[in-house]
């Protein structure tokens, strides 16, 4: 019998305890926030509750890797949930599905069922929400901290470049996100064109 309850408690304590501080976008809230998005997506999509189960369960594990590592994340979240989950009644078929989905997520993000599609859209629900801006700042801050960007200059032409390039893969999140996300770009070049 899986219990998400208890495997939640765990990985949310252990990210609560244990992540670097520096962390400002991929802190415990936006773990949180992803698992909602998910839910909400998936109940859109008339996801079966072992299905939904499983997603949850890769929504909670999918950035979990940033305990240990920044680049490359999601091979250690996967290392992880192989780890933690049959402690808590995840059985190997399962846990393959887990995998997967925490892979997709890897940018450019490469969803191959509709499990992954969900995942992937539920991970940069933001984009096409109101509190887009204040998540991007976030995460802008983080990317300072570990020196992948140095301007804000820099950081508008890479926030340009990826939402142009970026799509939803679920109709549930295209219905949702699509026309605010095109909002936030057409703000982003008005702030380039400056």
């Amino acid at each position: 019998m899986i219990d998400l309850e208890g495997t939640k408690k765990y990985i949310l304590d252990k990210l609560q305890k244990e992540l670097n501080p520096d962390l400002k976008y991929h802190g415990i809230s936006h773990t949180i926030d992803v698992f909602n998005s998910a839910t909400v997506i998936a109940a859109m999509e008339k996801i079966n509750e072992k299905d939904l189960l499983l997603l949850q369960t890769a929504a909670l594990y999918h950035d979990s890797g940033f305990l240990l590592k920044y680049k490359g994340h999601e091979e250690i979240s996967v290392m992880i949930a192989q780890d933690v989950l049959p402690k808590f009644g995840y059985q190997t078929h399962d846990i393959d599905i887990i995998s997967q989905m925490i892979m997709a997520t890897r940018i450019p993000q490469t969803p191959h069922s509709l499990l992954d599609e969900i995942l992937s859209d539920a991970d940069l629900d933001y984009l096409g929400r109101d509190d887009f801006f204040m998540n991007a700042m976030r995460l802008k801050h983080e990317w300072m901290e570990y020196g992948i960007i140095t301007t804000l200059k820099d950081w508008y032409f890479i926030q340009n470049d990826f939402l142009s390039k970026h799509t939803f893969f679920t109709n549930s999140a295209k219905k949702l996100r699509q026309e605010k996300k095109m909002i936030h770009l057409s703000q982003i070049k008005e702030l380039l064109s400056l």
